[in-house]
């Protein structure tokens, strides 16, 4: 069976789309497709627009040549994601003609119509009004009460047992080298009780892992000037952690508040795994980039939640290569590294994103610079990653199946989160494993990103 590559894109919906959906009303019924890029967060709104469009009659195709139109939820945080956005819009157009732009690129409409002048209408991230205003303009809607049926957990573009659970849009931090708050404003955080209904229904209807993603996850509430709690997240997890599911935390800032968090993994209702943007660790770096800039603190506040609740796994992503990064701010970097010792780690070459501030730093890192940095942290977070599984070989942990065919079944533990981290696999002893089964596995083999391993109590690899 094939590794999980350590440079997968964790953020690209679009073969699951194809796979996953099919044209859904018969005959002349009104058509949409979707195209979706970007983050989780995009993904959860792609969900919400083909939720409200099959609610009013639309039918939901895979493919371009299926559909009356379609729309194009875009990426904008890069520019290399700016261009991927336009050549999604691109091809769009030549297959179908007839093409809706939604997403964090649509808050630039000028730098959208200026290369594709014949989409049909832009509209900017979470405007789902408008989306739908553009549908019906486009593709009027033709509801029929006899074959309109929505499934009661809405429209899912990931796999039935696990689902991604915005609980807030935009965000308040000012760091110099991103625009999301330019394109999604600043943090509006959801009703606590809305995100529990939303939350209850999902786990009604067979979710087995709640992913909590936002902005800023750790400053769920603190927007609300009349909250009871000084961190609602606080409530928040402790209340989705009693339902029964996997509850995951993406996006989590390094507030001094995430310690009161971890008692919560450590007592099993959330699983012990945070999801922190560290983005660097050299002070100047992190002053450059408008970030908190107390890397010993840092290193210190691991080390307390590693006692708090030692099975905790940590994931962060890194840029390299920032405007005025010296060799010896990297080398401080990878130093920090070797200290933290964290679990799952990205990174990414810096590059000038239209509209951020960082573009007028002086000092830019060459590429090829750039590049070569990032080899370096990356043999090392990969070197990391793999002393820290090969510690797992000979031990006994839970699983959640995320598929199975004839090869075998490709499992998560509750170290990986969906298409950014690891697998472990499964390759005999299949009996009676289906996708959403929860399973204790005895852990046989490691590679630097995976594991392989049988249902527990089954044979061993060793047996004749």
């Amino acid at each position: 069976m094939a590794q999980n590559p350590p440079d997968i894109r964790p953020d690209r919906a679009q073969a699951r789309l194809e796979r996953d959906l099919s044209t859904v009303r018969p005959g002349a019924q009104p058509t949409i497709g979707m195209v979706s890029l970007g983050c989780p967060k995009a993904l959860v709104d792609s969900e919400r627009i083909l939720t409200r469009l099959r609610a009013e009659g639309y039918g939901i195709s895979g493919d371009y040549t299926g559909a009356d139109a379609v729309i194009v939820n875009t990426c904008g945080f890069l520019d290399s994601a700016k261009a991927e956005s336009l050549e999604a819009i691109g091809e769009a157009l030549a297959a179908n003609g007839r093409v809706i732009v939604t997403g964090c690129l649509g808050a630039e409409p000028e730098y959208i119509t200026g290369a594709h002048p014949k989409v049909l209408a832009v509209t900017g991230p979470h405007q789902y009004e408008q989306v739908l205003d553009a549908v019906h303009a486009a593709v009027p809607p033709d509801p029929d009460p006899f074959v309109d049926l929505l499934p009661a957990s809405g429209v899912k573009l990931t796999p039935r047992h696990y689902s991604y659970l915005k609980i807030s849009e935009g965000c308040n931090h000012k760091c110099k080298f991103c625009v999301i708050p330019d394109m999604r404003g600043r943090l509006a955080s959801r009703p606590h009780k809305a995100v529990m209904r939303e939350a209850e229904k999902l786990v009604e209807n067979g979710v087995r892992e709640l992913l909590v993603i936002s902005q800023d996850t750790s400053a769920y509430g603190t927007d609300w000037r009349d909250r009871e709690a000084k961190f609602p997240i606080l409530d928040l997890a402790r209340d989705l952690g009693q339902l029964g599911a996997w509850v995951r935390m993406h996006y989590v800032y390094p507030y001094p508040h995430v310690r009161d968090l971890v008692p919560l993994m450590a007592e099993g209702g959330v699983l012990p795994y945070l999801d922190i943007p560290f983005q660097h660790a050299h002070p100047d770096t992190l002053r450059r980039m408008a970030r908190p800039a107390a890397a010993e603190r840092t290193l210190d506040e691991i080390a307390a939640w590693r006692a708090a609740c030692p099975d905790i796994v940590l994931r962060s992503t890194f840029i390299v290569g920032y405007p005025g990064e010296t060799e010896a701010e990297f080398q401080t970097l990878l130093d920090w590294l070797d200290e933290a010792q964290l679990d799952r780690v990205g990174c990414f070459q810096y590059e000038n994103v239209e509209g951020a501030r960082s573009n007028a730093l002086p000092n830019h890192v060459a590429d090829e610079v750039k590049a070569e940095r990032w080899a370096r942290f990356m043999e090392k977070a990969q070197a990391i990653s793999e002393r820290k599984l090969a510690a797992k070989v000979g031990t006994r942990i839970d699983v959640l199946v995320d598929s199975v065919d004839e090869e075998g079944a490709i499992c998560r533990t509750k170290a990986d989160a969906p298409e950014i981290d690891g697998n472990l696999f499964i390759d005999r002893n299949l009996g009676g494993i289906s996708a959403g089964d929860i399973l204790t596995v005895d852990v046989e083999e490691a590679s630097e990103y995976d594991l392989w391993g049988v249902p527990a109590g089954s044979e061993s690899s060793h047996a004749t």
